[in-house]
């Protein structure tokens, strides 16, 4: 098996990364238009008849499995008939986090691009907020960033000062692993894992994945490695599945799989929460100094709350969508409208151009096509802060939550590692148990993760009379605009409004030839006329 499936083939081409850059880097309000339209004209676009077949098919499978439909079948491996229910009470307690998350960055945005382009009691065009498919706004950290003039916490400087190599970041990642008194990587992993691009040339999937070959002993990772701090995040946190690998290694193959599907993703963040805090990089010697101040904490759970906190509602929507499709709660004809109407409801997020039925805007996330369920990544994002907290208390850890390490702890080591060799072989409450000392998934250890950045958004959004929410739903970015991309029907075609306009006066023009060529047949025909009337006179004198 093999895990942390994001884009692959579909989204490797130079000219895809270079919408990624663009998406991620630009600040051009209409750049950024082109390369998110674009992207959805030549992917999910071409793809909707091809997926509703998709759709009866993989129900029809699901049916002779004994499920209900598709949906039905994803759902069961979480073991929980109050699944959906226990889903959306979480979002309800995450909510208000989100809501002034969402109207802080509006605020940002709107100073950046103006009342032209953000509504501030509207939702967010969602071609803004640095990422394709607006799943994660890191990359506009730099427009919301709370304290300009306070710490920044990036390791990426030091690392390249001290030489560092992707190598040297995997052996670092092996020795936390070590520290806490789990299993270190085998000679195999060293010798048969790709953990950079290889320079001879060879046309490679560069994103981040492990594998597991099942036989005990090969385990390996797939990453096209940059000497960054980034990548030493993602580089722990695969490093997390191969660990999970080899903890239960030893149970059947049918028992070789995580507890549930959110389980093997937390794993692996929950080692990323320590490695990226300021005082683990500056054990480490990536950090010169620790600096304890609210302005430095704010900017660091800001740069955190962008990629989780804003992950969550889209994490949430993807599979709702696709389980309302497989029962047929969403109709073949109305995919992209109830699409849209999802990601208003959660994100407060509308598309920055016009949509149409024609459009298949799911399918532009790899996930959609690739079937590959979603849910997993939300789950992971709420229980990896359950198992942070509970680690950190088994480690000893006192003071705000967001600022332990577990690094070097073997009691932590050792409550996760016996949870992580029980693999599939126990119904996952029974590892959340082993865990956390409760089986239940709880939003709790989240909120109390980003309580510090939670009571600073409200007092700025208080000071500045934020709407929280986006009481103005209605409104799009391209109301009352002449859209020039924007798509018509002109004799059974269809066209945009340049090549409309010039079939228009193509029309125009044969038309105006005809009524001239009438003109001279009809004066012809008068003509000839009158001469035979005439002839006829002369005769009958």
């Amino acid at each position: 098996m093999y895990l942390d499936l994001e884009y692959k083939d579909g989204f490797q081409s130079e000219w895809n990364l270079e919408l990624t850059d663009i998406m991620a880097q630009s600040r051009d309000y209409n750049e950024l238009l082109d390369a998110w339209k674009d992207w959805r004209d030549v992917s999910g676009k071409k793809i909707r008849t091809q997926y509703q077949r998709y759709v009866s098919l993989s129900n029809k499978a699901a049916r002779l499995n004994g499920h209900a439909d598709n949906g039905a079948f994803w759902r069961s491996l979480y073991e929980s008939p109050t699944f959906e229910a226990d889903l959306e009470k979480i979002w309800q307690q995450l909510q208000p986090l989100y809501l002034n998350l969402h109207a802080y960055v509006r605020r940002a945005l709107y100073k950046t691009y103006g009342a032209e382009h953000i509504n501030l009691k509207g939702p967010i065009p969602a071609h803004l907020l640095g990422n394709m498919w607006a799943q994660s706004w890191s990359n506009v950290f730099g427009l919301v960033m709370p304290f300009p003039d306070a710490i920044k916490v990036d390791a990426t400087p030091a690392m390249k000062s001290q030489g560092w190599t992707p190598k040297k970041m995997f052996e670092q990642s092996d020795s936390f692993f070590e520290s806490l008194g789990l299993i270190p990587m085998p000679p195999e992993f060293w010798n048969r894992s790709m953990l950079e691009k290889p320079a001879d040339g060879r046309e490679v999937v560069c994103h981040a994945s492990a594998w597991d070959f099942y036989n005990r002993r090969d385990f390996r990772i797939k990453q096209c490695t940059v000497v960054n701090m980034d990548d030493l995040i993602t580089v722990h946190h695969e490093m997390g599945h191969v660990q999970y690998f080899l903890q239960y290694k030893d149970q059947p193959i049918s028992f070789r799989d995580g507890a549930n599907p959110g389980f093997h993703e937390a794993i692996g963040d929950v080692m990323a929460l320590s490695v990226s805090t300021p005082r683990h990089l500056h054990s480490i010697g990536l950090l010169d100094r620790v600096e304890d101040n609210l302005e430095g904490d704010i900017n660091y759970l800001m740069s955190i709350a962008l990629d989780k906190i804003a992950f969550l509602p889209f994490g949430y929507l993807m599979d709702q969508w696709r389980w309302k499709v497989f029962d047929g709660r969403i109709k073949d004809d109305e995919y992209n409208q109830q699409w849209w109407n999802l990601r208003l409801k959660y994100q407060g997020l509308c598309p920055p151009v016009p949509r149409s039925e024609e459009d298949f805007d799911p399918g532009a996330k790899f996930h959609v096509p690739a079937n590959v369920p979603y849910v997993r990544y939300f789950v992971s994002f709420i229980i990896q802060f359950q198992f942070h907290q509970a680690l950190c208390e088994a480690a000893g850890q006192v003071g705000p939550l967001h600022k332990c390490d577990i690094y070097q702890s073997k009691q932590a080591g050792t409550i996760l590692g016996n949870a992580m060799k029980l693999g599939y072989s126990k119904p996952w409450p029974e590892a959340m148990q082993l865990i956390t000392g409760q089986p239940n998934m709880s939003a709790e250890a989240l909120l109390t993760y980003f309580q510090p950045l939670t009571d600073w958004l409200i007092n700025e959004n208080t000071k500045s009379r934020e709407n929280l929410g986006w009481p103005e739903y209605t409104w799009t970015p391209y109301a009352g605009q002449a859209q020039e991309n924007s798509r018509v029907h002109f004799l059974g075609m269809s066209l945009d409004n340049s090549e409309a306009a010039l079939g228009l006066w193509i029309l125009l023009g044969l038309g105006l030839l005809l009524f001239v060529a009438a003109l001279v047949l009809g004066a012809r025909f008068l003509s000839d006329r009158s001469r035979i009337k005439s002839n006829l006179e002369m005769e009958l004198k």
